[in-house]
This record gives structure tokens, sequence and C-alpha cells, in this order.
């Protein structure tokens, strides 16, 4: 099993949802989010979607727009 796996199973704690929320916050990428969180990409979308947390980045134009 990949090592970023290591709380595969656990519950979430609240300080993990606050980490999860600050990450999103700063656009990062949720599979950086998983490997810091020690979850799946499948589990931080999971829970980001369970408490209203958008993992879009806010930095992007539209597709099709030219900057």
């Amino acid at each position: 099993m990949a090592k970023y796996n290591r709380n595969s199973g656990k519950e979430w704690t609240k300080s993990d949802v606050l980490q999860l929320r600050k990450l999103a916050k700063e656009n990062t990428p949720t599979r950086v989010i998983g490997l810091k969180l020690g979850r799946t990409e499948d589990s931080v979308r999971s829970k980001a979607s369970d408490n209203n947390i958008s993992l879009k980045p806010t930095n992007q134009s539209p597709y099709g727009k030219k900057k």
C-alpha cells in the first residue's frame, strides 16, 4: 500500500477538516492535499464535498477564453 494512505480508514478529525479547508483555499492541488493529510485523493474529494469545500482553482479562466 502506498505510504500516503497512512490515515486510510481512520475518522477525520476537526483539525484534518480545518487543514483541508485551508489547503483548498490556497489552491493546493487535490493530490497534494491527499499527500499532506495522509489520505487518498478520493477521500479528500469526498470529505470536501461533505463539508461544502470547493477544490476548484479560483485563479483559472474559463475554457475557451484567452488571457
